[in-house]
């Protein structure tokens, strides 16, 4: 039998009722394959990273070790909620790296895409492997890998799990949920307690916010990028549209225009507003604002994020366009 293939008698995840089935399943299988060793995890508070750690809290406490690393390319507020929920809520054991510094100086002047996504790819290993390398008696590593990325690219993630490790860091994996797809992954956080908002977060590229800085990350701009997306999902949550779209973000472009703030000419950037719903992500259709909603974002995010004074909607669908835009 294919190890990596779903059994064909597995029911689909859809109730409460079989998200326990399933909690009480995993947690006994769990503490067979881990036994009394110790298991680290790459905590990146995304949905599926953040059911193993629960899981594997509740099946073997204080074995595991979870490793949260702020690259600075995170949304407003997660590394403070990953502490937060998985620390102080959930007692784990949490080693929380800052490594905003290390990355965008890798970054620094990087313009072209695949090798932004390449530099925070082997920056985040290899940031892991160091904080790896200081614990002693690491048997497992857990990974958050589901059923599509084994259907679409092998059992390792490409940026939010950390198959490339060095070999001097021989791991066993622990795959508790590799053969769930997105939808039950969330049923399941939800059975286990996580919080709305990580259970039902928004799909987040691997390299974070660095998509959305487009060209060349400056620290300033990518500022403006993670407080207008703020801006935009509060208005969205404001006005009822929290899970109904499927998708939205911002970008902010390499690029000025000029304008007036506080009736003086400014030479500033633009923050394009992305909203879209989708099925599976190969096709993409606009999703329908009301324009006196775009209008108030448009009225914050001139107003409140530092060095803006355009805001424009980006309504093309995909094709042609991709969804994100690097």
């Amino acid at each position: 039998m294919n190890e990596n293939k779903r059994p064909e008698t597995m029911q689909r995840i859809t109730t409460p009722a079989l998200a326990e089935a399933f909690i009480a399943e995993q947690l006994e299988a769990l503490r067979k394959q881990i036994g009394g060793n110790k298991v680290l995890l790459a905590l990146s508070g995304g949905v599926d990273s953040s059911v193993v750690a629960a899981l594997l809290i509740k099946a073997v406490g204080s074995q595991l070790t979870c490793v949260h690393v702020n690259h600075g390319l995170l949304r407003k507020g997660e590394p403070e909620q990953v502490i937060k929920v998985f620390r102080e809520e959930l007692g784990a054991n949490l080693i929380y790296v800052d490594a905003v510094d290390r990355f965008l100086d890798k970054l620094a002047g990087v313009a072209d895409p695949e090798k932004k996504r390449k530099i925070i790819g082997k920056e985040f290993i290899d940031v892991f492997a160091e904080e790896a390398r200081k614990l002693d008696g690491i048997r497992f590593l857990a990974q958050g890998t589901i059923y599509p990325d084994i259907l679409e690219s092998g059992p390792v993630k490409s940026h939010h799990n950390v198959g490339g490790l060095p070999e001097d860091l021989n791991f066993e994996l622990v795959e508790p949920v590799k053969f769930l797809y997105k939808d039950e992954v969330r049923v399941v956080g939800k059975a286990l307690g996580l919080p709305d908002n990580m259970v039902y977060r928004q799909p987040f590229p691997g390299p974070g916010l660095g998509v959305r800085c487009v060209g060349a990350i400056t620290r300033d701009r990518l500022e403006a990028v993670r407080e207008s997306d703020a801006i935009l999902r509060e208005e969205f949550a404001l006005a009822g549209l929290e899970g109904k779209v499927w998708q939205y973000f911002t970008i902010v472009p390499d690029f000025k225009s000029t304008g007036i703030t506080d009736g003086l000419r400014t030479y500033d950037w633009p923050v394009v507003i992305r909203a879209v719903n989708t099925v599976d992500a190969v096709t993409a259709e606009v999703a329908e604002l009301p324009f006196s909603l775009v209008q108030k974002i448009v009225k914050r995010i001139t107003a409140e994020v530092k060095g803006v004074n355009r805001v424009l909607w980006d309504v093309t669908p995909k094709p042609s366009g991709t969804i994100e835009w690097e």
